[in-house]
Parts: structure tokens; C-alpha cells; sequence
């Protein structure tokens, strides 16, 4: 048995309980970024196309930057959050996850949330890349050309909370 397996064991004799998205945290829809607003330096920001091909799994710094007082008008992700896509060309990239981990907030935009949430960032964000995320997301998703999911229906997704 591994060290894991001695822990679940122990502590969750019953198994894992696992709760809705919406029960350990909170979505913010954000909105009002476009590319054309950035600047060369000012607040830091995370346009939703920067999740698909710039960010990984997490980030302590981000590639883009916006005046500070489009940002202040703006919602924003603190350390610990993540940024969500809401919308994509493709199925498969809706709900791409990015935990903010730099120190400080970030500015985020449209076609994009804030997870607000009580969990370890780096865990949640790597629980929206498994299979079993996969297939509870799909079931919420719209739209035939633009693939688009409601903030609602991501709290809804099912996540397991193992004790800390």
C-alpha cells in the first residue's frame, strides 16, 4: 500500500466525498479585455486566449499588461484563484484552468471566470485536466461553432475534497 493509500485509509475510511464546484468556491464572470487594450507595462492581465496557448497549469507572472485604471473597472483573480475559459472553438479546451500563484491581483476578461475558492490552487487546477472533469463539463456545454459554458453550470461539476 502506498503512503496515499495509508492516508485515504485513515482518513476517509468511506471514501473521498465529492462536492460541487459551487459548494467550495465561487465563479466571477469576467469581461471588457480585448488584446487592443494592452500596454507595454502597467496591471498585470490575463487575456482568456493566453490560457490556450501561453499558460500552463499555473503562473506567478503574467506575458500581458493593461492601464491601471482599465483594471481597476475590471474583475480580478488574487493569489490562489484560478482563471477559467468560458468559451473556445473547441469542446475540449472550454474550462482550461490557470492557477494565479504570482503575488498580488491580476486583471481578467471576457470569455474567461474567476474560481474563488478554498482548495489548494494547484490541485483544483489539475483536477480540471482529468478525464472525470472532462466528462461532467460536456454535458454543460453549448453552441455549435463557439463552444461557450455558464459560470452556473461549471458550480455545478463535481469535484473530490479529501481532508486536509
Amino acid at each position: 500500500m502506498s503512503r496515499i493509500d495509508d492516508l485515504i485509509a485513515e482518513h476517509c475510511p468511506a471514501g473521498v466525498p465529492f462536492k460541487p464546484l459551487g459548494e467550495v468556491g465561487t465563479f466571477v464572470r469576467g469581461s471588457d479585455l480585448q488584446k487592443k487594450d494592452f500596454v507595454d507595462d502597467g496591471f498585470p492581465c490575463i487575456h482568456y486566449g493566453q490560457i490556450y496557448t501561453f499558460y500552463g497549469t499555473s503562473a506567478t507572472v503574467t506575458k500581458s499588461f493593461i492601464a491601471p485604471e482599465l483594471a481597476a473597472r475590471l474583475k480580478q483573480a488574487e493569489t490562489g484563484d484560478l482563471i477559467v475559459t468560458t468559451t473556445s472553438e473547441n469542446i475540449e479546451e472550454v474550462c482550461t484552468a490557470v492557477a494565479w500563484l504570482g503575488e498580488g491581483s491580476i486583471a481578467i476578461g471576457g470569455h474567461s471566470c474567476v474560481f474563488k475558492h478554498t482548495l489548494d490552487p494547484l490541485y483544483v487546477a489539475y483536477y480540471f485536466q482529468t478525464g472525470q472533469f472532462e466528462l461532467q463539463k460536456r454535458k454543460f456545454v453549448s453552441g455549435t461553432k463557439v463552444k461557450d459554458i455558464k459560470t452556473s453550470d461549471i458550480a455545478r461539476v463535481k469535484i473530490p475534497v479529501p481532508p486536509l
